[in-house]
């Protein structure tokens, strides 16, 4: 597993000389390879734990993301690599689980660079996590990155193009009321690794532009589908992250059988949409004991 330390280092030194939204930029097509091994037990636990996870069977829907990750945090931190990593911003995830993954099997990683879209307010990348087992692909993932950065509206005006207005968020039935405390960065960052300085202390988020330290949006994902009734059985996630969380925090967290919410006293901080097997038809192979 590639060291996360070292790339974020690399990340700082290397963002100063990447110009994102130059003309004729392309992705390299590299691939970063994580071969088949055993999942570490101790991690995996930490992790459980500051999520709220229940299911020591089935890895969560989230972890093979985790694990995967330093390979992306590598690949965008390559010299090839186009956009400045420091002050990319995870907009969304989507997840597919196509089986059901357990603590004991032996995963291979693939990680790669799929595509640059134009943004409202720069550019988005989007990067593919692969998890194979024995060859078959039994989960995978699409993330969005956005490089904020002038656009073409920005140099024909001569000014910044302005945020683009929230879509409105239909609320969600209330669920819960989390506290979450000024150490939850630092404490999820031991669990994934993802020690980003922007999570860690107020010192080091302000370095970036933030008042205070921020919560992992991954960390908010892996909390809300801690709570579906059956998080063993989502197979399917989409979530959007339109607003950082500020520790220490209170946030409502909302939900309904087809999706979630994260929510501030002023604020959606995240929204999410999940899917589920189908039930069995009555009658059905799937429907029954197997007794005769």
């Amino acid at each position: 597993m590639p060291n996360l330390n070292v790339s974020l280092v690399r990340a700082a030194v290397t963002s100063p000389f990447k110009r994102a939204g130059r003309p004729g930029v392309t992705l390299p097509a590299d691939r970063a390879v994580l071969p088949a091994a055993p999942i570490a037990a101790a991690p995996l636990a930490s992790y459980r734990r500051i999520c709220g996870s229940a299911e020591p069977d089935t890895l969560p829907l989230t972890y093979p993301h985790v694990l995967g990750f330093p390979l992306a945090v590598r690949l965008m931190t390559a010299r090839r690599f186009p956009l400045p990593v420091v002050g990319l911003v995870h907009t969304w995830i989507e997840i597919t689980r196509h089986r059901p993954l357990h603590p004991t099997d032996l995963l291979e990683l693939t990680v790669y660079a799929k595509e640059l879209t134009p943004h409202r307010r720069g550019t988005e990348v989007t990067v593919v996590t692969e998890a194979r087992l024995a060859g078959e692909l039994v989960w995978e993932s699409r993330s969005g990155y956005l490089s904020r950065h002038a656009t073409r509206a920005t140099v024909t005006t001569g000014a910044p193009a302005p945020p683009p207005a929230p879509s409105p968020v239909a609320e969600l039935p209330a669920v819960a009321e989390w506290r979450l405390p000024g150490d939850l960065g630092r404490r999820y960052g031991a669990a994934s690794g993802d020690r980003n300085p922007i999570h860690l202390y107020p010192l080091t988020a302000r370095l970036f532009g933030f008042p205070r330290a921020i919560a992992h949006g991954m960390w908010t994902v892996a909390r809300c589908l801690a709570e579906a009734p059956r998080p063993d059985e989502v197979r399917w996630v989409r979530a959007d992250f339109r607003a950082p969380v500020l520790l220490p925090a209170t946030v409502t967290y909302a939900a309904d059988p087809t999706g979630f919410q994260l929510r501030g006293a002023d604020r959606v901080h995240l929204t999410g949409t999940t899917l589920a097997p189908p039930s069995p038809r009555p009658g059905s192979a799937a429907a029954t004991d197997g007794r005769s």
